[in-house]
């Protein structure tokens, strides 16, 4: 059986192409009685847009990239599940890459991938610099995920700083005092953990408490074995900490396999929060208290923004090139749960 063309929806709904066109491109100005007969005719008949024709009338593909460091990272996978249904609702198609936070990959991402079947990309960089970033002309619309690398440049993130402030404060509330930063770095550069441990250094400073270098567990790469390797040599160089603020949740949950493995009860005697709000800390024993990104916005906001440099990108007369870069923050929120709560030392 031959598939329905939009002349055959036409003929059934006793309407015009152009009116049946103008329902499925969502037209304000048809009636609703005839919005209904051709939207019942399109039922009857199981006739379907063709988006890569719509796409590509309009010189687009109608396929977009999501750029991840690691796909298995809970945080990425999740964003990843918000950034395609957001991108659904706009009749776009996410290809999702993973760069393995390696800077030749994230510039292959930066240029499409050496072809034209991308309309825009959204990336989550890691290993890119800046410099990295200056030059885009000839290159597809972009927006940047995680922290500033370029003020030319779409972004959206959390305030990065002002979470991990606001969960040290928390931690020094509880009467903490011995608090490591687990994945902590300080070093200049412009990545989400270095935003983070100048958030945790603030806190200390705004409490009187001194910062110690020594406080920071360098590591790998933000997963669970990582963060249990990093408390565990802690722990057997002599650190007798009270508080871990971790700069994932992955790290949060492999250091609460350490701190039992030490004997160590929490929130007892180390109270433990992370970032991220991934489900695995809402199942851990005890359960995890992080800094919850609103995820479904950021995956909105980046979608939207990208749609929105696409259609410039592809404006016949070029309207609204040349519009300035957005930097757009999305909210976050404390999620307190077992790991920190009912244990106050004064």
């Amino acid at each position: 059986m031959a598939r329905p063309r939009i002349k055959d929806v036409a003929r059934h709904a006793g309407v015009s192409e152009k009116t049946v066109s103008n329902v499925i491109n969502d037209y304000a100005h048809v009636s609703d009685r005839t919005r209904q007969v051709v939207r019942e005719a399109i039922e009857h008949l199981g006739y379907r847009v063709n988006l890569a024709g719509r796409h590509l009338r309009k010189g687009r593909t109608g396929i977009i990239a999501l750029v991840v460091p690691e796909l298995d990272i809970p945080y990425f996978a999740e964003l990843a599940r918000h950034v395609i249904r957001e991108a659904e609702e706009r009749s776009l198609t996410v290809l999702i890459h993973q760069s393995g936070a390696d800077r030749d990959h994230e510039l292959a991402a930066l240029a499409g991938f050496g072809s034209t079947f991308v309309d825009g990309i959204i990336l989550s960089p890691l290993a890119l610099t800046a410099d990295d970033l200056r030059d885009r002309t000839g290159l597809p619309p972009t927006v940047l995920l995680g922290e500033l690398l370029e003020e030319g440049a779409d972004h959206v993130a959390i305030d990065n700083e002002s979470a991990a402030r606001e969960a040290t404060r928390h931690l020094i509330g509880l009467g903490r005092r011995t608090i490591l930063a687990v994945g902590g770095r300080d070093d200049s550069g412009l990545g989400t953990a270095q935003a983070r441990t100048r958030g945790y250094r603030a806190a200390l400073a705004e409490a009187g408490l001194a910062y110690d270098p020594a406080a920071l567990l360098p590591v790998d790469s933000f997963r669970m074995p990582d963060g249990a390797r990093a408390v565990a040599r802690a722990l057997a160089r002599g650190a007798r900490p009270d508080a871990l603020l971790c700069l994932n949740d992955q790290l949060a949950l492999g250091a609460l396999r350490a701190l039992h493995e030490h004997g160590l009860s929490v929130p007892g005697d180390v109270a433990v929060i992370g970032f991220d709000d991934v489900e695995g800390g809402r199942f851990s024993v005890p359960t995890l208290s992080t800094v919850a990104p609103d995820k479904a916005a950021v995956a909105k906001v980046a979608v939207q923004l990208l749609q929105h440099r696409i259609e410039e990108a592809t404006a016949p007369d070029g309207a609204g090139s040349g519009v300035q870069a957005q930097d757009r923050i999305v909210a976050h929120r404390l999620v307190l749960r077992e790991s920190t709560q009912g244990h106050e030392r004064r």
